[in-house]
């Protein structure tokens, strides 16, 4: 048994040595715009990762609980519509009690595990590689310097950002103009749905005999 775990625990190490060799090759073309543009570039690889995993991939667990809640949720909601308030909310909390809480937590646990794997782990694996890749020692032999960035704060005091620490924070900001891009996009498509097709004014005016307004 101890033969076969050592074993496999040499596969795995070889394995994630191929990986890191396998990363160094794509990346390595990066380092020529320095290690800050390198690291962003690459939580911003890991940003689309995460998006297009969460996005793709989801169990057949969290689908049939993903209907399951949307059922519940919604025969909660026509009870709450009942013409007396009363029974009506006590319908909705026997439905919470019996079927809707347990459907919910199932439904957010199976949701958070689901997260762990297409957000979390991608996000921990490439930080791995970028605590590695751009450890101190490597950013002096590659750069000259030993951090990503230096600021000097109102008292004279150095601050220094490590690799690991700056892919956090390009992720998070990444994460965050992502939101706000998407907020703005969908403002503007509900937007352009709101405005009425000229040329379909144009027509029903032109149908009715009338001339179309200037």
């Amino acid at each position: 048994m101890e033969d076969f775990l050592d074993a496999l625990w040499f596969k795995i190490v070889d394995l994630i040595n191929y990986i890191q060799s396998l990363l160094d090759v794509i990346f390595t073309p990066l380092n020529f715009f320095g290690p800050a543009i390198a690291i962003s570039t690459i939580a911003f690889i890991t940003v689309i990762i995460t998006k297009i995993l969460t996005k793709t991939f989801k169990t057949k667990r969290y689908k049939e609980l993903e209907k399951e809640f949307q059922y519940w949720y919604n025969v909660r909601q026509e009870a709450l519509k009942c013409e007396d308030p009363k029974k009506g909310k006590l319908l909705a909390k026997n439905i919470d009690q019996v079927e809707l809480n347990q459907v919910y937590y199932n439904y957010f646990i199976e949701g958070f595990f689901m997260s762990l794997a297409t957000k979390c782990l991608p996000i921990i694996a490439f930080l791995a590689y970028v605590n590695e890749a751009y450890n101190p020692n490597n950013l002096l032999k590659l750069f000259g310097r030993e951090y990503i960035l230096r600021f000097t704060t109102f008292n004279g005091e150095i601050i220094l950002i490590g690799a690991a620490f700056w892919f956090v924070i390009s992720v998070l900001l990444i994460y965050l103009g992502w939101f706000i891009v998407g907020r703005i996009f969908s403002k503007h498509v509900a937007e352009k749905k709101a405005e009425p097709d000229i040329s379909i004014v144009q027509h029903n005016v032109s149908a009715l005999g009338e001339d179309p307004p200037d």
